[in-house]
């Protein structure tokens, strides 16, 4: 089976006959809402998305009437509405993994460090998802939350994920991000040349303040005994409460002990 990201590339020579461009384009409204947007405009999303203002017309009335989107009377724009929640939380309801991660995640937590956060993601396109959030029980960690979008290339989870793929599922997300923001080719290619460098050396892969100034973290593959789908757990924080070194020798190992232990248990439930 293509990967969405394939899917899209093979739109521009008509070669998938089955991809439903109209839907294709009514997900593409959804995540062009971000984090911090309480609302967008249909202008808004055309940019982001790069549609036409008419079809982004079309398609944000059609996501209203299925209650995916919500029209603001006051100021003519959208937020996103209950269907997208339901979706979500039926989403996480079926990723057992998330379950099998808290205990390890716990632990992690409870480290030496007092500061840290740990989490489980799971690749969307060119970012990872959070699936499960676990903070320190201090006030100064990180406030990322489930439903949380990290860079692939550039965040310790991100390349967590790409060292587990095939040489070839490499090439093609380093084109794909290339494609989409070319004026980072040079950062997409360090990024991933940074991974598979401190992978082979640690065992997990680093982020020291390359995806935000203020952010250290270490990360690891978690891949499933059918090896259809990877994941990945990472533990981090503030930088200047969490610094690399500690990571790589408090966290280091245990971390991947943590990512191994939540495999075999994946690995278990599916046998079983």
């Amino acid at each position: 089976m293509k990967s969405d990201d394939k899917a899209h590339d093979d739109l521009a020579d008509g070669t998938d006959r089955n991809f439903v461009m109209a839907l294709a384009r009514g997900f593409d409204v959804l995540r062009s809402f971000k984090p911090t947007d309480l609302t967008l405009t249909n202008q808004q999303i055309a940019s982001r998305t790069g549609l036409p203002k008419p079809t982004i017309s079309r398609l944000t009335y059609t996501l209203c009437k299925l209650g995916y989107l919500v029209h603001c009377d006051n100021d003519s724009a959208y937020r996103l509405g209950a269907g997208v929640l339901a979706l979500g939380y039926s989403a996480l309801a079926g990723m057992d993994i998330a379950d099998l991660a808290k205990e390890e995640m716990r632990k992690l937590c409870e480290g030496p460090n007092r500061y840290v956060t740990a989490a489980l993601g799971e690749r969307h396109r060119l970012q990872i998802v959070y699936m499960a959030v676990r903070r320190s029980n201090q006030a100064v960690s990180l406030t990322m939350e489930v439903g949380a979008r990290l860079p692939l290339f550039q965040s310790a989870i991100g390349r967590a994920v790409l060292v587990a793929m095939s040489e070839d599922e490499r090439a093609h997300m380093t084109h794909l991000a290339i494609d989409e923001r070319p004026d980072k080719a040079q950062q997409i290619r360090q990024g991933l040349a940074e991974a598979l460098e401190c992978y082979a050396k640690y065992g997990f892969t680093t982020s020291f303040g390359s995806w935000r100034p203020e952010v250290n973290g270490i990360a690891v593959p978690v891949v499933s005994l059918s090896g259809d789908r990877v994941f990945a757990l990472n533990v981090g924080g503030p930088s200047f409460m969490v610094e690399p070194e500690e990571l790589i020798s408090e966290y280091g190992q245990r971390l991947i002990a943590a990512g191994q232990e939540i495999g075999m248990r994946q690995s278990k439930r599916e046998k079983d």
